[in-house]
């Protein structure tokens, strides 16, 4: 293992035992300010198409955003991971109902089951919107996930098969954001980091 990867395994357990200790209340508290932060930012009030993962209980909460966009008939797309590869695609949700009939993974998140049908964003017009989770986020806009490289993969994917890429904004606690962090070659920056700050 090089030494960058070392780097971001010791800081990935540093960042889960730094969330795993935070309030629910705190958590509470901090994603009511971003998610306000993110309904009120001219890139989200001008997409039409947008991606929107569904939060773990250690991430921004995710749920006034996409009862919002759903709400407001934007094209709604949400995570659709395969836990057998780093394969990940953004597909249709197209109401709350929808939402909450969606059966829970292993991870505890809602996702549809990889063999049920449905629109996935990047063959149907793509997106200009994605918003990004993430473990650790440096201000220079350098993002850490939790070591799949399920993101990384799809925004590097979607820049290839999209005309004009995606925006991209991460959501993130306040102890998410680091002076810096390590970064290998495969990383894509971020455009926006959104935190309570």
């Amino acid at each position: 293992m090089n030494a960058i990867k070392t780097a971001k395994s010791l800081l990935r357990q540093e960042l889960k035992a730094k969330l795993n200790a935070m309030s629910p209340d705190e958590r509470t508290r901090q994603s009511q300010i971003v998610q306000t932060k993110v309904l009120q930012h001219d890139l989200y009030k001008e997409s039409k198409r947008l991606s929107i993962f569904l939060s773990m209980h250690d991430e921004i909460n995710t749920d006034l955003i996409l009862h919002d966009a759903l709400s407001f008939g934007k094209a709604v797309y949400i995570p659709r991971y395969d836990s057998k590869s780093t394969y990940m695609d953004m597909v249709r949700l197209r109401s709350w109902e929808e939402y909450d009939a969606l059966p829970m993974t292993k991870w505890k998140i809602k996702q549809p089951p990889l063999d049920q049908d449905r629109e996935k964003a990047l063959d149907s017009g793509g997106l200009d919107l994605i918003l990004v989770p993430g473990l650790a986020f440096s201000r220079a806009g350098h993002r850490m996930g939790r070591g799949r490289g399920y993101y990384d993969t799809y925004l590097a994917r979607s820049r290839v098969m999209q005309e004009h890429p995606p925006n991209t904004i991460a959501l993130a606690f306040i102890e998410q954001v680091l002076p810096q962090i390590p970064v290998e070659e495969t990383d894509v920056p971020i455009d926006i980091i959104l935190s309570a700050e």
